[in-house]
C-alpha cells in the first residue's frame, strides 16, 4: 500500500473517557484515496496506536476487496459450470457384440471404430459443423 494513496485525519474522540479524551485528537480517520475506503478508530489513548489499528482495518479491507475482484474476474474466466452427467454425452462408442460410434449431437453414426478410436474425427467434425451452419440460417 502506498502511503501517498492514504489521507490520515486526526479528530477529537468521543464516549467516555474524560478530560483527555475531549481536550486532545487522539481519533484517527484512514482514507484510501484510490477506492474511498475508510477506517477509523478512537478505541485506544494515543493517536499513534489508533493510527496502527486503524491502518490494520484499512489493510484488510483493501485485501478483502483484492480477492472479492480476483473471484469475480476467476468466475469471468472459467464461465457458466456445466456439469458432466450422463445426458451430456458427445459420442457413445460400442465394441462389443457388434462396432459403432454414435454422435450424440447429430445421431450420426460410423462401423469404422478402429479409426475414431485412432483419433480420425474428421467425419464427426464435418457432419456437425454443417449441422451448426444449417441452425444458424
Amino acid at each position: 500500500m502506498n502511503p501517498d494513496d492514504l489521507k490520515v485525519e486526526a479528530f477529537r474522540s468521543s464516549g467516555p473517557g474524560g478530560q483527555h479524551m475531549q481536550k486532545t485528537s487522539s481519533a484517527v480517520r484512514i482514507t484510501h484515496v484510490p477506492t474511498g475506503l475508510t477506517a477509523s478508530c478512537q478505541s485506544q489513548r494515543s493517536q499513534y496506536q489508533n493510527k496502527e489499528v486503524a491502518l490494520k482495518v484499512l489493510q484488510a479491507r483493501l485485501l478483502d476487496l483484492e480477492r472479492a475482484k480476483e473471484a469475480e474476474e476467476r468466475a469471468r474466466i472459467k464461465g457458466e459450470h456445466l456439469s458432466a452427467g450422463w445426458g451430456n454425452q458427445i459420442r457413445s462408442y460400442v465394441l462389443h457384440p457388434y462396432r459403432m460410434v454414435k454422435d450424440h449431437r447429430t445421431d450420426h453414426e460410423t462401423a469404422n471404430t478402429t479409426a475414431v478410436l485412432d483419433g480420425d474425427l474428421d467425419e464427426f467434425m464435418e457432419v456437425y459443423l454443417r449441422s451448426q451452419l444449417g441452425k444458424s440460417k
